[in-house]
């Protein structure tokens, strides 16, 4: 197996239909070589149909750790690179054949991708700003993509962090290539368009109001924030 997808997925039967679709597109070039995996995670409604409908394997974590719900899916996995999108967001046509030339030339441990908001505003673009300049620098998320020896090397993403553990997953992934002489990258010519759901409950300008929510985020230490923005989140 070359590709295996780990989709986290809490209540998505709204969203999960089009990112497996977009993956189905991406995963045309690669026929019986890519695997995709549904860790689903407390579901009440039909994301489990869907996601069976499309050939996904299923699996079940119900704690309330991205982490740990991600790793679950990881463990699973059978694929020589590993690739993590959220159930809310679709990929480029281009994505997986990007990510395979970029680990074959031996130059990347990994990285992110662009990532494109579903709709545009004031509010939206301008907090998206606030976040990238609080990331260090070239770093980028939304989808992450390594070998999956890598993502095991460095423990997959650390289940202390009950929130952004995406970005610390990105900081000890980028760590780790400097040790074998290896960049974190970002696939300039893919990109994930993702829901702007949390800006449609919270508003447009929750970010910029309110920046010590990101500060907060980022550092992984706010149990009450990673429920209000994930794990009691209404869809």
């Amino acid at each position: 197996m070359k590709f295996s997808i780990i989709i986290p997925a809490h209540n998505e039967s709204a969203r999960i239909g089009a990112c497996l679709a977009s993956i189905a597109a991406a995963a045309a070039a690669y026929p019986g070589h890519v695997e995709v995996i549904v860790v689903l995670n407390r579901c009440t409604d039909a994301t489990d149909a869907i996601a069976v409908q499309h050939g996904a394997l299923i699996v079940h974590d119900d704690r309330r750790n991205l982490a740990m719900i991600r790793n679950t899916g990881a463990r699973h996995a059978r694929g020589d690179m590993l690739v993590t999108i959220d159930a809310d967001s679709i990929m480029s046509h281009n994505m997986l054949s990007e990510i395979d030339r970029a680990l074959s030339t031996g130059r990347y441990i990994g990285g992110g991708v662009p990532i494109v908001p579903e709709r545009f505003s004031a509010g939206i673009i301008l907090s998206g700003l606030l976040i990238l300049s609080l990331l260090p620098w070239g770093m980028s998320a939304g989808l992450f993509w390594c070998y999956r020896r890598d993502f095991e090397a460095i423990g997959g993403f650390n289940e202390q962090w009950r929130i952004a553990e995406d970005v610390d997953f990105a900081k000890r992934l980028k760590a780790h290539g400097r040790m074998q002489h290896k960049r974190f990258g970002t696939l300039w010519r893919t990109r994930i368009t993702t829901s702007c759901r949390k800006f449609d409950h919270f508003g447009d300008w929750f970010l910029m109001v309110r920046p010590r929510i990101l500060w907060r985020a980022l550092h992984g230490i706010d149990d009450g924030l990673g429920d209000t923005m994930f794990y009691d989140f209404k869809h």
